[in-house]
C-alpha cells in the first residue's frame, strides 16, 4: 500500500471554486459496482435510485466559524484554526461537563482550551498574545505538535462562545477554494451552502460535503417514497482532511474524532440490517461512524465515543452497501475510503471519466454515487 499509488493529476479548473446553482443540480456519476459499468446523472435523480427497501443514513453535523484571523501586538498578522474543544466531550453534548467545567462554549472568565492549528505557527510561543477582537483573544499554552497544532486559550467577552464565534469567525473553507477577499454575499453564501440542510449541532471544522447536494425537498420526496432516513454525528475534525505524508500508508495515523449515535439511531439501523434493507451511507464521515460502532461494540449501539478508523483496501465493510460521496483529493484518506469499497482500479476509471466530462471535484463540487 503506497501513497503513491493513490495520486492522480486534475486540472486547477476542475477544482469547484463556486457550489451549484442549486443543490440538486450536481452532477452525480453512478458506479455500478456489479455490473462495473459508469453512468451520469444528476443529483436530482438520486430519488428515482433509490427504493423504499433502502435506509439512508447521514451525518447532521454543522459546521462551526473556526476560523479566526488577528494579530500579535507586533501587527503580525496570525490564523488560528479551531480543532476541537480540548475536554473528555463537547459542552453542547455534555450538560454535567458544562456545569462542572464551565468553560468551551461558557466562560468562567478563565477563557477556555481547544486545540487548534496557528498559521504561520513559526511566529508563535507559548504566552502569546492573539488578538481577533475587543470581545476575542487566543492565548498560546503550547505547541503540540511541529506541523503547526497548539493548544490555546480562548478568552472572551459574555458567556456564550458560540455566538461570539458567529461575531468573529468565518466559514473555514478548505484552502482549494480561493476567497482572498470575501465580500459580503461571498460570507453570506458560504454560510448557507457549506452547511447541510439537515445539520444541527455545531461541532465540525469541515462540511460532510456528500450531503450538502440534498435539499428539504429531495428529503420529502425521499420519505414520501417509503425510503427511512436516519441521523448520526460525527464532528469533522482534522482526522478527514489531514493529508497522508507516509509512503507506506499503513502507517498514516488518524487524528481521532468524536461521534454519536443515538437510541433511534441505533434501532433504525439494527432494524433495517435484520430485515435486509440497503444502508446507504451519505458520506465517508458517516461510513466511518457505523463501522467504527461496529468494530469496537459488534453492533450498532447507543453510543458516544471516538473514531481513529483508517478505511483502505482490502477493509471489508460491515455495516454499509453503498454509499454517496463527492471526488476526493489525490492521496487522501477518503480517496482510499472509496477504493476499499469500490475497488481501486474502477474508483481510478471513474476518476478519469469524471475529468474527460468535466465533473467538478472537491467539497463544493458534484458528486458520485456507487452502488
Amino acid at each position: 500500500m503506497l501513497l503513491s499509488d493513490y495520486d492522480y493529476s486534475l486540472p486547477e479548473e476542475l477544482i469547484a471554486q463556486m457550489p451549484a446553482d442549486k443543490r440538486e443540480n450536481s452532477k452525480m456519476m453512478v458506479l455500478n459496482r456489479k455490473d462495473r459499468t459508469i453512468s451520469h446523472k444528476h443529483f436530482y435523480d438520486i430519488v428515482d435510485m433509490l427504493d423504499s427497501n433502502t435506509l439512508l443514513v447521514m451525518n447532521n453535523t454543522k459546521v462551526l466559524p473556526a476560523r479566526l484571523i488577528g494579530h500579535k501586538d507586533t501587527g503580525a498578522k496570525i490564523e488560528v484554526f479551531l480543532l476541537k474543544p480540548s475536554s473528555p466531550r463537547p459542552l453542547w453534548e455534555s450538560e454535567e461537563f458544562v456545569n462542572e467545567q464551565n468553560c468551551e462554549f461558557t466562560n468562567s472568565g478563565d477563557g477556555c482550551l481547544w486545540d487548534v492549528l496557528i498559521k504561520p505557527s513559526k511566529r508563535v510561543k507559548p504566552d502569546t498574545i492573539i488578538k481577533i477582537s475587543d470581545e476575542l483573544s487566543v492565548r498560546a499554552v503550547k505547541r503540540l505538535e511541529e506541523n503547526g497544532e497548539w493548544l490555546v486559550e480562548l478568552i472572551f467577552e459574555g458567556d456564550n462562545l458560540l455566538d461570539v464565534l458567529h461575531r468573529n469567525g468565518q466559514i473555514p473553507l478548505p484552502p482549494y477554494i480561493e476567497r482572498k477577499i470575501p465580500n459580503d454575499d461571498l460570507k453570506k453564501l458560504d454560510f448557507e451552502r457549506y452547511q447541510t440542510v439537515y445539520a444541527k449541532d455545531e461541532g465540525s471544522v469541515a462540511a460532510p460535503t456528500a450531503g450538502l447536494h440534498f435539499t428539504k425537498e429531495i428529503l420529502q420526496k425521499l420519505e414520501d417514497k417509503g425510503i427511512e432516513l436516519a441521523y448520526v454525528t460525527l464532528n469533522v475534525g482534522l482526522g478527514t482532511f489531514r493529508p497522508v505524508q507516509c509512503e507506506n500508508v499503513e502507517n498514516h495515523k488518524m487524528h481521532s474524532e468524536t461521534f454519536e449515535i443515538s437510541e433511534k439511531a441505533s434501532e433504525q439501523i439494527n432494524r433495517a440490517k435484520a430485515e435486509g434493507k440497503k444502508i446507504v451511507a451519505v458520506g465517508t464521515t458517516t461510513v466511518r461512524t457505523l463501522e467504527t460502532a461496529y468494530q469496537k461494540y459488534g453492533c450498532i449501539k447507543p453510543c458516544h465515543d471516538h473514531s481513529e478508523l483508517f478505511i483502505y483496501p482490502p477493509y471489508k465493510f460491515k455495516v454499509i452497501d453503498n454509499l454517496i460521496t463527492n471526488f476526493h483529493l489525490p492521496k487522501s484518506t477518503l480517496l482510499m475510503l472509496v477504493s476499499a469499497l469500490a475497488g481501486k482500479d474502477f474508483i481510478f476509471e471513474a476518476y478519469k471519466e469524471a475529468i474527460e466530462n468535466n465533473y467538478r471535484f472537491f467539497s463544493y463540487g458534484d458528486c458520485m454515487y456507487i452502488c
